[in-house]
């Protein structure tokens, strides 16, 4: 059974009238979380979607460079996509199920936070209003400023480059310490233990991709430091 067909079963509460939200409600253990991973993006997606008045065809594309969406389960992955922009729910009622579902999983909500920005930046601008959404979904996901401008550095051209934010550390933290929180995200980032989440394939590129910024991010401190 194709991730999508259990995420079209998943939506089958839908049609009791209930919330897209509520879909989450039992996608708690593997492989239900990969269902869960993929709604949240293309759920929370749709709602960006929005954020800056108008869903474009570049922005919709978008899902499929997130997501390796094979030959017909497009109709599927469509579904939750229109259901998430029609849905009453607002997107925060999504971030805090999302964010209940995965406590303690720091690692796939920056997933989930990587695949927004790719659709943010989907139609080539990056608008004040997805801004506002990404920083405020990354609250609700209880991650700090610093990991949200490290988030957005990487993603979105011309932003200040700052390798502290890349490892979520201050400024103001010993070499020992950075030299830690960089230990901790390259064993966080690794494929193994990414699959072992039970998470999607998707995941595992974006995290390959967020281990390569974090290993540049502790070259750049740590040559500085020794200078």
């Amino acid at each position: 059974m194709s991730i999508w067909t259990r995420i079209s079963e998943a939506l089958a509460a839908l049609a009791k009238g209930e919330g897209l939200a509520s879909v989450f409600d039992g996608l708690r253990t593997p492989p239900e979380r990969s269902v869960a991973f993929t709604i949240a993006i293309i759920g929370l997606g749709a709602k960006m979607a929005k954020a800056d008045g108008q869903v474009t065809r570049d922005e919709v594309a978008a899902f499929r460079r997130v997501f390796a969406i094979p030959a017909g389960e497009e109709a599927n992955a469509a579904r939750v996509f229109n259901l998430a922009r029609q849905d009453v729910a607002g997107y925060e009622a999504y971030a805090r199920k999302i964010a209940r579902m995965f406590t303690g999983d720091r690692e796939t909500l920056m997933d989930i936070m990587e695949g927004l920005f790719r659709i943010a930046i989907a139609d080539g601008d990056y608008h004040e209003a997805e801004d506002a959404f990404l920083r405020q979904v990354a609250g609700i996901f209880g991650l700090r400023e610093c990991c949200f401008r490290g988030l957005r550095e990487r993603h979105v051209p011309d932003m200040p480059h700052d390798p502290y934010d890349v490892l979520d550390v201050d400024h103001d933290a010993s070499l020992d310490e950075i030299r830690a929180a960089w230990k901790a995200a390259v064993r966080e980032n690794h494929p193994d233990r990414i699959q072992a989440r039970g998470v999607p394939p998707e995941a595992v590129r974006l995290a390959e991709q967020r281990l390569i910024a974090v290993n540049a991010a502790w070259e750049e401190i740590s040559r500085a430091r020794a200078a």
